[in-house]
């Protein structure tokens, strides 16, 4: 059984860094270095937070902050699996801890979406969201016969914010509330484990 120990000390870490309330750009710049540190090793997610589903990607719940400053969600591709391009409207943290994702970012125009840039991420990646800025993206399994799998914090609950998803074309939008995969959070808090 997976120790989820690293989980339960990023989570002390982060909201010591919340509860600073030194703004968003100190929150996104320190933030990353403890999202680097949690990906740097693969042994504490447990398993059931890292299935893949069959018919689509994975969003779990691994920790809601009380106040709804921030959540932590592993995210989990099969192999194919791809999401819609969508906003955030939060700010965020992306680290790779398994496989590899693509991400294609996008700029709005007046009628539709411009791929603005597409890259492959590796394992130990930590990437950046910013509501208005680098918000708008799609993301996919860059593996053809494995699972990937990365770790994400928000600025809120992320599974009740509600969020879009755009026709890249036309730049319609549709307005989504994600909630999650699983309705079981691991108990950070239970130290016998």
């Amino acid at each position: 059984m997976a120790s989820i120990t690293p989980l339960r000390e990023f989570v002390e870490a982060f909201t010591a860094l919340i509860d600073r309330n030194e703004g968003q750009e100190r929150i996104l710049d320190q933030g990353a270095v403890l999202l680097r540190s949690l990906i740097a090793h693969d042994r504490w997610l447990p398993e059931q937070f890292a299935r893949p589903d069959p018919e689509r990607y994975s969003q779990y719940l691994l920790h809601a902050d009380p106040y709804g400053r921030f959540s932590v969600v592993s995210f989990v591709w099969g192999p194919g699996q791809t999401t819609p391009l969508h906003d955030h409207r939060v700010w965020g943290l992306i680290g790779i801890l398994r496989g590899r994702e693509r991400e294609e970012s996008y700029t709005r125009t007046g009628a539709g979406f411009v791929l603005e840039a597409e890259e492959i991420l590796e394992p130990g990646h930590v990437g950046l969201l910013r509501p208005g800025e680098r918000d708008y993206h799609r993301v996919s399994n860059a593996l053809a016969d494995e699972t990937s799998l990365s770790i994400h914090v928000y600025g809120a609950n992320i599974g009740a914010v509600a969020r879009a998803t755009y026709d890249i074309e036309t730049g319609q939008e549709k307005i989504f509330i994600s909630g999650y995969s699983s309705d079981v959070v691991p108990n950070l808090w239970d130290l016998t484990k």
